[in-house]
């Protein structure tokens, strides 16, 4: 015989069903944010373990880092994109732990990450950040931070000024767009230290490239970057 919490438990499921963030599927499990088949097709890209990775080599002379990793790959039509659609503009802040959590769990398979100290989100300007409610990259580092057991320090560079979009630009236009965007506003705390920069996606890298730097002004510090997704150029 069914307890009344489990009978209270269907029917909330009949009238309000619980549905997969990326096929809209519904799905039973209630805490699950998609569903079993979605999760299989991220297209993920095991950069976690592999030196030389095409993160890396976006970043090969342009950037002194010690290990980069991005989960999936992105294209015009991948569920990832898709995703990160909805946690950048559908408020689904949800599907950002669940996608951070992921993040983490990967470079915690692998001893490339293993001596980070600290996470730092890619920051936003602060009137673009204002207006979404929260910035997409802190949200990843929460749950990559609950997954990998490290602090979040997201206010130890800023964004000094608004940019245009860098979606329809080439390299070189992104750089000329973001170079000197970036301000250090915590050097104590980084100096000697391994961070790991996060972002959703990497295109160009040019802004990954552009707040690394800055970090990089801390003496002593260390640079790794990950991102949940990597361009398909």
């Amino acid at each position: 015989m069914k307890s009344a919490k489990k009978i209270l438990k269907d029917l909330l499921h009949i009238f309000f069903p619980h549905l997969c963030a990326g096929c809209g599927n519904d799905i039973a499990d209630a805490d699950a944010i998609i569903c079993i088949r979605c999760l299989e097709d991220l297209g993920t890209t095991n950069f976690n373990t592999v030196a030389g990775n095409l993160t890396e080599k976006i970043f090969s002379g342009r950037l002194p880092i010690i290990n980069a990793s991005s989960l999936c790959y992105f294209s015009k039509d991948s569920l990832v994109r898709h995703l990160m659609h909805q946690l950048k503009y559908r408020d689904h802040k949800e599907l950002g732990y669940f996608l951070g959590r992921l993040m983490g769990a990967s470079l915690r398979q692998t001893d490339r990450f293993a001596d980070i100290d600290g996470l730092v989100p890619l920051p936003l300007f602060f009137s673009r950040e204002k207006k979404r409610g929260y910035n997409q990259a802190t949200i990843l580092c929460e749950g990559m931070a609950a997954a990998m057991q490290l602090p979040v320090w997201k206010d130890v560079v800023t964004r000094t000024s608004f940019t245009d979009s860098q979606t329809k630009k080439n390299r070189t236009e992104r750089w000329q767009n973001i170079e000197g965007r970036f301000e250090l506003q915590d050097i104590e705390k980084l100096t000697g230290r391994h961070v790991l920069l996060v972002d959703d996606v990497v295109t160009t890298g040019a802004t990954l490239e552009a707040c690394g730097l800055e970090l990089l002004r801390a003496p002593g510090a260390k640079l790794s970057i990950s991102t949940l997704a990597c361009a398909l150029n």
